[in-house]
């Protein structure tokens, strides 16, 4: 067994200097980087036989979050470490942001491959997840605010903000300051090293003087028409300190009814909610969308 695992171990060493990510990636071992990697495996079977490949990028997103209902919701599952910070993936269990992400990586993968492996998959996943597309290593790297994620990602070209064009759209700015203030106390990795602060809190800034475009609850319903499947919906919130509390995929059913399909705190695990106007219109908090469509790499 010890042969093996060091054997498995070397080669995830080998993948991540091939793929550039550094030396700090190859300290996590491939049991807590890669979680459920046989329900992957299952995953990318089903893309291959349904002829996932075939589809807009949008609704082979949309086919693989569909593939995850049932999926447990689990949060913090990116926090592996205090120091070291490194593209990794949890099939068994994933929150409303990786459960996106994991779809929208498979959809990519697939289109690229018939039989992605599991560092191609983890290659994906950090394209999308870290600023520029690359991972450093420290926890600052990665994406951590929707909006900075929507950004980073249009710029690069893999994602298209759609929300000016939509029914209703507005620009809003808000103050953010909460991981480069006083919420730093609540992240392990800014308490192991508090010289990353300043990084985020210039993060924070940015995105303050920037400001979001939203479509206004009320005005939802009449832009589900522009919306298709497999378009990233980001919730706006109606807290003062950020501009999004929560993201899914749009999903449109066989009525044609456009319903949010997403990893539900309140469920406890990935569910196809209803019409995304009704799911908005449930919550108070809840002021709006932000919507990002998905473009293949």
């Amino acid at each position: 067994m010890f042969g093996r695992m060091s054997r498995m171990f070397l080669l995830l060493v080998a993948c991540a200097v091939a793929l550039g990510w550094g030396g700090l990636h190859a300290a996590l071992p491939p049991s807590t980087v890669f979680v459920g990697g046989e329900k992957y495996d299952a995953l990318v079977r089903k893309g291959v036989a349904e002829n996932w490949k075939s589809l807009p990028v949008g609704e082979r997103t949309a086919r693989a979050g569909l593939a995850m209902l049932g999926t447990p919701y689990k949060n913090y599952t990116l926090e592996l470490d205090d120091r070291i910070e490194t593209p990794c993936a949890n099939f068994q269990g994933m929150d409303c942001w990786t459960f996106f992400e994991n779809a929208l990586a498979l959809a990519r993968a697939l289109r690229a491959s018939d039989s992605p492996g599991r560092a191609e998959f983890l290659r994906l996943i950090e394209i999308d997840r870290y600023r520029g597309g690359k991972c450093d290593g420290t926890f600052a790297s990665r994406l951590h605010h929707l909006e900075d994620w929507l950004h980073d990602n249009q710029r690069r070209g893999l994602v298209e903000d759609i929300t000016p064009s939509l029914p209703g759209a507005k620009k809003i700015h808000r103050t953010m300051n909460y991981m480069g203030g006083s919420g730093s106390r609540h992240f392990r990795q800014l308490r192991a090293t508090p010289s990353l602060v300043p990084k985020l809190a210039k993060v924070e800034d940015e995105l303050s003087r920037r400001g979001i475009w939203v479509v206004p609850k009320k005005s939802v319903r009449a832009a589900e028409a522009k919306i298709r499947d497999g378009d990233i919906i980001c919730i706006v919130t109606t807290w003062h300190g950020s501009y999004t509390s929560h993201v899914g995929l749009a999903y449109r059913d066989k009525k044609g009814t456009l319903r949010f399909l997403h990893a539900s705190r309140n469920e406890r695990e990935v569910i196809l909610d209803s019409r995304l106007s009704d799911y908005l219109n449930r919550y108070s908090l809840h002021a709006g969308i932000m919507v990002a469509r998905p473009k293949d790499l």
